[in-house]
Formats: C-alpha cells, structure tokens, sequence
C-alpha cells in the first residue's frame, strides 16, 4: 500500500522539514505523510479509552451484547472502509507525485474525523 511506501521517504537524519513552507511534491508528500501519523497516534490514544469505557460497560451490563466486541468489530470495518476510500482518493492523481498525498490527506481526515467519534462515544453519559 502507498502508505508503507510514503513511510519509507521519511528516513532519519533527513533535515528538518517545514511542512508550513514546503511547495516541492516530496515535501508535500511526506508532510501528509506526518499529518496522518499524528492522528494516527491521537487515534489510538481515543480508542484505548473507548475500549476502557466499553469493557466498563460489559461490567455493569453483564449478560448483556458486549459493547468491547461492538467496539472492536466497528473498528476493524472502519479501518478496511477507510484504507480502500483513501486509495480510491489517490486515483484523482493516479501514477502521479501526488497520488501519495492524496492518499496521506485522506487517510489523516479519515482518521481524525473517527477519533471524534470516539471521542463523543467515551464522553457520553451511560
């Protein structure tokens, strides 16, 4: 997938990147790149509370469906729904230098936008 690939232009020891001023395609593809890891880190951070908060509810709901299994399964569709939508945004500049930030944008938007959804879902009351 694009997203490995992108990974590997982001090497150690490279000069520091200003993402605010960067214009060249490189440039604006690993900035994607790091934008999407950022959310990407915030993503998990959410969801381990999410999954807190949904075992809290099996506790106090025994015998009931188990809502860390709900969580897990929407997780895992959620994740196959977001990676085969991201690809197809990348095919706007399909072969092109900018195939890998298209892909990288969307997977950052994607992923912020599910970790609001997590975010509402652990400040919920109940």
């Amino acid at each position: 997938m694009f997203v490995s690939a992108i990974a590997a232009l982001a090497q150690d020891g490279a000069p520091t990147l200003d993402c605010g001023k960067a214009t060249a395609q490189p440039d604006l593809n690993d900035c994607a790149y790091r934008e999407y890891e950022a959310e990407d880190a915030a993503l998990n951070a959410e969801y381990r509370k999410a999954l807190a908060k949904a075992r809290a509810l099996d506790d106090e709901y025994e015998g009931q469906p188990a809502a860390a299994d709900a969580l897990k399964s929407a997780q895992r569709a959620w994740i196959g729904y977001r990676d085969g939508q991201c690809v197809l945004a990348g095919f706007q500049a399909r072969g092109g230098q900018a195939e890998a930030m298209l892909v990288s944008g969307c997977l950052a938007e994607l992923t912020r936008n599910r970790t609001q959804e997590l975010r509402e879902f652990v400040e919920r009351e109940g």
